[in-house]
């Protein structure tokens, strides 16, 4: 987890985003010293430094005209206390009821360096297990974490199927008893949509509208959801945030969803982008968050990082995160739960 901001640095942010002009360095030392007592200029620097670092901040001008004020992408990765904000009813919350077409320019800097440094060195250890392993060790990890994904993706979605009875399923051909045919079919359509996408996995390489709807066709199957782009509004539990519903709106949305994740530089960016994007256009009836999560897979296997099982992530924590973004189009905490996921799939399959 980030190290949490200290005193100052809040002070600062807060300060900030009350002044829609650059402040001098001088100017934040004095609103902080008149809160907190005698603050050295190099303690303040030093703040600065740490809360640019984070990109929360950026650095106008140079010697003693230096300014700062909060970068464009600050409401996208601000931290937000995310106890409270839950505490506060869902209609009474101030929330980004509607689609923000502004969205795509938040996702200019998703990683900090030393975020991204971590990802390729963890990232880095994966591509050496990887090639250590035989064919049949590597089908055998590969069919494990189909496993636990096929079923904590489908649990975060309200199935009940536990992980050994998935894992029934799937190696042994067997139905459990006391499951619905719905709640079956959806644990079998994420073996065969994950089967696909590792068998596919060139074609991921550039992302496009009918690689999405090709793996959403795959997850949806005998569950009675219409494929392709909606025509209909769809409704989300748990928020008051309404995607659109206009289906060329929502087509549009999605081809520049592709563009954007395409254009990125590295394998996170690109499966960041893809799974909280998917979820907040919702572009079909239903199945878009499961589609989410899976192009997200994808993407990160086309190019040569580790898939993600979710195995160890708290449903409702997922939910948060996912919710924060529809609201307040901040994506802090689902880049949180990521590097944590990212960081656990390595550790715990193709060693």
């Amino acid at each position: 987890m980030p190290k949490s901001l200290n005193k100052r640095q809040e002070i600062v942010l807060a300060f900030l985003e009350k002044n829609s002009a650059p402040v001098a360095v001088s100017v934040i030392l004095s609103h902080i010293q008149a809160s907190e007592g005698g603050i050295s200029r190099m303690t303040v620097n030093r703040d600065l430094r740490e809360l640019q670092n984070r990109k929360y901040i950026k650095k106008i001008g140079s010697g003693r005209g230096v300014e700062y004020t909060l970068t464009p992408e600050y409401g996208a990765i601000r931290p937000i206390d995310r106890e409270t904000y839950f505490q506060i009813d869902l209609d009474k919350r101030e929330i980004k009821n509607k689609f923000n077409f502004a969205v795509f320019s938040l996702f200019n800097s998703i990683f900090t360096q030393k975020e991204l440094d971590r990802l390729e060195k963890i990232n880095s250890n994966y591509q050496k297990n990887v090639r250590k392993l035989s064919p049949t060790a590597l089908k055998r990890e590969y069919e494990r974490l189909t496993i636990e994904l096929s079923w904590k993706s489908s649990k975060i979605e309200g199935n009940t199927y536990s992980l050994l009875e998935t894992e029934h399923l799937l190696r042994e051909h067997k139905e459990p008893k006391g499951h619905t045919r719905e709640e079956t079919a959806m644990i079998l359509n994420h073996k065969t949509a994950l089967d696909y996408i590792r068998i596919s996995q060139k074609r991921f390489k550039k992302l496009d509208l009918r690689d999405i709807e090709d793996v959403h066709s795959l997850l949806v199957k005998d569950l009675g959801v219409a494929k392709n782009i909606r025509s209909r509004l769809v409704r989300i539990g748990g928020t008051v945030y309404q995607p659109l519903n206009n289906k060329f709106q929502i087509r549009e949305a999605v081809e520049k969803t592709c563009d954007l994740a395409n254009k990125q530089k590295n394998p996170f960016a690109k499966a960041i982008i893809a799974m909280l994007m998917i979820a907040y256009i919702q572009p079909f009836e239903d199945g878009n968050k499961r589609a989410s999560r899976l192009i997200g897979n994808a993407l990160l296997i086309a190019h040569g990082a580790c898939p993600l099982s979710f195995r160890s992530i708290d449903e409702l924590e997922y939910k948060k995160a996912v919710i924060l973004f529809y609201e307040q189009n901040n994506y802090s905490y689902f880049k949180e739960l990521f590097i944590n996921q990212f960081e656990f799939a390595v550790n715990n399959y193709f060693g």
